[in-house]
């Protein structure tokens, strides 16, 4: 059996560009699972394989990786730094013990780390900071770790201080041990040597030394009390209580160095073995019941408890289908059968894989504390609870953003359709937050995603790596027509060509309907003028006409139909000339009755920081919106509104550039409402060419 006290299961997150996978990269050259290092800016690095992830240097899926420092194995998980990729990071963080947040030197605390600490503290997941590209002009470390303070409310626990800033940046003083580290300028990780403090640095350190250790001795009281009677504790002592503090976040260790040039990285992976936890010392996960509400009992981390497992990612490859999983207790061995507490099914395990970003090892045994992959599971989503069948039980599981934009797609041929299906299948099943669906009335099918660069992404895989070409646009806003007036009138259907005739006549008031009810018929006739007999024909005429309307050939909504008289022939007269005379009467009556335009409106809800919010009222209003409520939160403002859905498309980027990435939103239908005059205008002229370009 494995020591689960030497496993460490970390992510690593930030902003994007912050350098997360410059990061991940040097873990992996230090610890010997790489001999080469692959620049992001050369579209070689191991955790960014994807063609799309090296085209454009950023990292779009999270990538798994193990490596081993100091007797400690460690699984490192590379995430996305990009809000739009941001599940990839929640569902990461989901099945983690420990992080890295990494921060830009230079850059600071920016939006997008802020959604990843904020995560990151909902999962409570252990972390220490690590400022990065200190080298870079503009750095400071000591504005960075201000900024954790003042815009994460997170308490830095400052563990060293740099040596030089920006170019003249050569390495870092650990507080601990009052020892500077000094790299050369070859760039290499291990050429470095240990000196003694640079004389100008001596007072600074034994300042920010004894704030450091007043900080750590607050984890213990006995501790404390000696400290402030002037005893200066052990540094196992201080290393415990950091660990402590560390564990309960009460505080974050901070790092600081140049991860491109290779500058700290080895401090920063003893800090992940001494003070980040283990599998065994976070709290385990609730166990729920079908509901998702906590039943009381824990997946305690054992290898001696019933196996459970996460299933957290899904990934489709050359391969085949890989089901990434964190196994929380028991062992797993290759042939075993394990039970899909979601769907009910059982499936057997086949192969069993360790992940090196998209490189694997195959294994024949996991057990608790371990993320690997299994090949070929047939029916795991994301979030499913793997158990043994012995012992049913749930995790609690993975709740999803609900996506905000949506494009329409359709292949360029025929024979691309079939293909498209396959592919889109694949890629719902890895993204949880993709979302597909065919618009009934346009037949266009519908991507739903997180943001256009998700979208933007989505498409170039299906056409590049499922080789589908594709014609992209924009999909169609559903609109309505209705009628404003009510009408009298009356229609004769009559057709004499040889043998029996046709004969129908109805008299009928159409009005406006309530909204919401769509068609409503009914009958007031006397004296048998119209028999009861042709009443469904009638009403079946009017409704099968409601699905095109007299305007622009969208549907109409909420119309009355009263048939109050009319007249029939004993021989001419059947069901079928009644429905034809009913038809009639809808193409007749409808341009007299204020035939108008209605458009979806959406209920929008908006979240911006305070200082951003007459910006965001202000574009709301220009999109036609219609300002709800306003409620002030700790972090922001909430502001809810309803707005056209035609004024929607593109929201999400705006928002963002007016709030600096900070912004966040959702909608939901809400109603139809009349479109104004020159919406309507536009709307109508469109569909006329449309019908006349067919």
């Amino acid at each position: 059996m494995a020591d689960l006290s030497h496993y460490r299961n970390i992510g690593i997150f930030a902003h994007v560009d912050a350098g997360k996978t410059t990061t991940t990269e040097r873990i992996l050259k230090l610890t010997g699972m790489i001999h080469k290092i692959g620049e992001v800016h050369e579209g070689e690095s191991t955790t960014d394989f994807m063609t799309q992830e090296a085209e454009r240097g950023i990292t779009i899926q999270s990538a798994a990786v193990s490596c081993f420092w100091k007797d400690h194995r460690f699984n490192v998980i590379d995430t996305p730094g990009h809000v739009d990729f941001t599940v990839e990071v929640y569902r990461s963080l989901k099945v983690l013990d420990g992080g890295i947040g990494v921060f830009c030197g230079s850059g600071g605390v920016e939006p997008q780390s802020e959604t990843n600490w904020r995560y990151a503290n909902d999962s409570e997941v252990a972390r220490i900071i690590f400022v990065n590209k200190l080298d870079r002009l503009g750095a400071d470390f000591y504005r960075v770790t201000d900024q954790v303070r003042d815009v994460l409310g997170a308490t830095p626990l400052i563990m060293v201080l740099p040596i030089g800033t920006e170019d003249q940046f050569t390495g870092v003083v650990d507080l601990l041990t009052r020892k500077a580290y000094v790299w050369d300028e070859t760039g290499q990780p291990e050429n470095y040597s240990i000196e003694d403090i640079p004389a100008d640095m001596v007072d600074d350190v034994e300042a920010y030394r004894e704030q450091l250790i007043e900080t750590a001795v607050e984890q213990d009281d006995d501790l404390m009390m000696a400290y402030m009677e002037g005893e200066e504790p052990s540094m196992e002592d201080i290393k415990r209580c950091i660990r402590t503090g560390t564990r309960d976040l009460a505080f974050f260790p901070t790092y600081c160095g140049s991860a491109f040039k290779n500058k700290g990285m080895q401090i920063l992976l003893d800090a992940v073995v001494d003070y980040l936890p283990s599998p065994t010392e976070v709290e385990p996960q609730d166990l729920t019941d079908e509901e998702g509400n906590a039943n009381g009992e824990k997946a305690i981390v054992s290898a001696d408890e019933p196996f459970r497992a996460l299933a957290f990612k899904i990934m489709d490859d050359r391969f085949g289908a890989l089901t990434f999983v964190r196994v929380y207790s028991g062992v797993l061995n290759k042939g075993d059968t394990v039970l899909n507490s979601f769907t009910g099914k059982t499936e057997r395990i086949g192969r069993m894989v360790e992940m090196q970003a998209d490189d694997r090892n195959e294994i024949s045994r996991a057990q608790a504390g371990d993320i690997i992959a299994i090949v070929g599971m047939k029916n795991v989503q994301t979030g499913h609870t793997l158990c043994d069948p012995k012992h049913e039980c749930t995790l609690e599981a993975m709740v999803f953003p609900e996506p905000v934009i949506s494009i329409a797609v359709t292949p360029k041929d025929k024979g691309g359709n079939e293909k498209m299906g396959i592919a889109i299948g694949k890629m719902v099943a890895e993204d949880p937050t993709f979302r597909v669906e065919t618009d009934q009335e346009t037949g266009e099918t519908i991507l739903r995603g997180m943001g256009e660069l998700h979208l933007d992404i989505k498409v170039d895989i299906l056409m590049r790596t499922y080789g589908v070409d594709l014609v992209v646009g924009q999909p169609q806003v559903a609109y309505r027509e209705t009628i404003t007036q009510a009408v009298e009138d009356s229609y004769t259907h009559k057709k004499q060509s040889g043998g029996s005739g046709q004969f129908g006549k109805i008299d009928y008031r159409i009005k406006p309907g309530e909204v919401g009810t769509g068609f409503t018929f009914s009958s007031s006739v006397v004296g048998g003028n119209v028999p009861k007999e042709f009443f469904p024909a009638v009403e079946k005429g009017f409704k099968s006409m409601m699905g095109e309307g007299t305007l622009a050939g969208f549907p109409v909504l909420d119309v009355e139909v009263e048939l109050y008289d009319g007249g029939f022939h004993a021989v001419d007269s059947s069901a079928v000339a009644f429905e034809i005379a009913a038809k009639g009467a809808f193409r007749q009556s409808m341009p007299k009755a204020g035939p108008q335009l209605i458009e979806p409106i959406m209920a929008v809800d908006v979240f911006t920081p305070d200082d951003h919010v007459g910006d965001v009222i202000g574009d709301l209003n220009r999109r036609r919106g219609m300002i709800k409520d306003q409620n002030a939160g700790v972090s922001g403002v909430r502001i809810k509104a309803d707005v056209p859905l035609s004024e929607m498309f593109g929201y999400i980027s705006t928002l963002r550039t007016m709030t600096s990435g900070r912004g966040q939103f959702s909608m939901l239908f809400s109603h139809y409402s009349p479109c104004p005059n020159s919406v309507s205008e536009a709307v109508i002229e469109a569909a006329r060419e449309k019908k006349a370009n067919a």
